[in-house]
């Protein structure tokens, strides 16, 4: 839980909703098929659905800062370098602006292709 103390009091953010931001934020971004899960059984990645978009999002706090990691499946055909900037971009605004929070680090790891 990271939290923000201000004049008038302190509010506090639960990861769960930190990563529903960052998670709503990645899938908007063009040629991003969906968030990406490791299966514990047997170490294959796999598709989440659009109610567990936060299981592809991991979220470390250190100093106040945040770090992200955003596990992605992109579409075919399109350029990885231009997507993940653009996730970066997209999630850093979100972030910033709903909760005044500041990140240190966002990484994009893209775990597989989709036709």
């Amino acid at each position: 839980m990271l939290g923000i103390t201000g004049v008038y009091g302190t509010i506090n953010y639960s990861d769960e909703v930190l990563a529903n931001i960052v998670g709503i934020s990645t899938m908007e971004c063009y040629g991003v098929v969906g968030m990406a899960s490791k299966d514990a059984t047997d170490g294959l990645w796999q598709l989440l659905k659009r109610e567990n978009l936060s299981k592809g999002v991991k979220i470390y706090n250190k100093d106040s800062k945040l770090f992200i990691e955003v596990h992605v499946i992109i579409e075919y055909g399109t350029k990885i370098s231009v997507i993940a900037n653009n996730i970066i971009k997209k999630v850093k605004y979100n972030v910033e602006n709903q909760t005044d929070l500041d990140i240190a680090s966002i990484t994009v790891n893209v775990q597989g292709v989709r036709v």
